[in-house]
């Protein structure tokens, strides 16, 4: 079973002010998939925590998902810490999840959510995915890339092979 590791980004939530109602949204749909996923960890909307959180959880876990942080509001800096922390940007994911989103309501396409990689090659690679604050957004987004984690994961571990490499 491959790990996961989920980070609930929120101010709010973080002071407990707020219950974190995406977080656990994101787990119960991530175990749904396949994956083994501890309780979320909550951090406040500030890049440099945000940052070391996704640095921890890539030790310790293959998928790590966020959610919250994504829109356009001046403390909303989950893309900018993610994009700071990645060796590599995998910008097709995040289009797959804002087009499923746009489904649902059109805000979806006010959503910066990133996705990308950390770790080099030789090194264990985590795949990183930005999802929604909103607990239904961020499932549908989950929801949306879902078919791709699993082959995403096994060519980071050199498990698979892209269609282009063989030969």
């Amino acid at each position: 079973m491959i790990q996961a590791a989920v980070i609930t980004v929120s101010d709010r939530c973080s002071r407990g002010e707020r219950e974190d109602l995406s977080g656990p949204a994101v787990v119960r749909e991530l175990e749904f998939q396949g994956f083994d996923v501890r309780a979320p960890i909550i951090v406040a909307d500030e890049r440099e925590a945000i940052e070391d959180a996704l640095r921890e959880a890539a030790k310790r876990a293959r998928l790590v998902v966020t959610t919250g942080g994504t829109g356009i509001a001046r403390r909303d800096v989950t893309p900018e810490a993610t994009r700071a922390v990645c060796d590599r940007l995998l910008d097709g994911v995040a289009e797959v999840m804002r087009a499923a989103g746009r489904e649902e309501t059109p805000l979806a396409a006010l959503g910066r959510g990133v996705c990308g990689t950390l770790g080099e090659s030789g090194e264990r690679t985590a795949l990183l995915l930005n999802l929604p604050g909103n607990p239904a957004g961020a499932v549908t987004s989950l929801r949306a890339v879902a078919p791709l984690l699993g082959h995403a994961l096994d060519l980071l571990a050199g498990k698979a092979r892209h269609g282009g490499d063989e030969g």
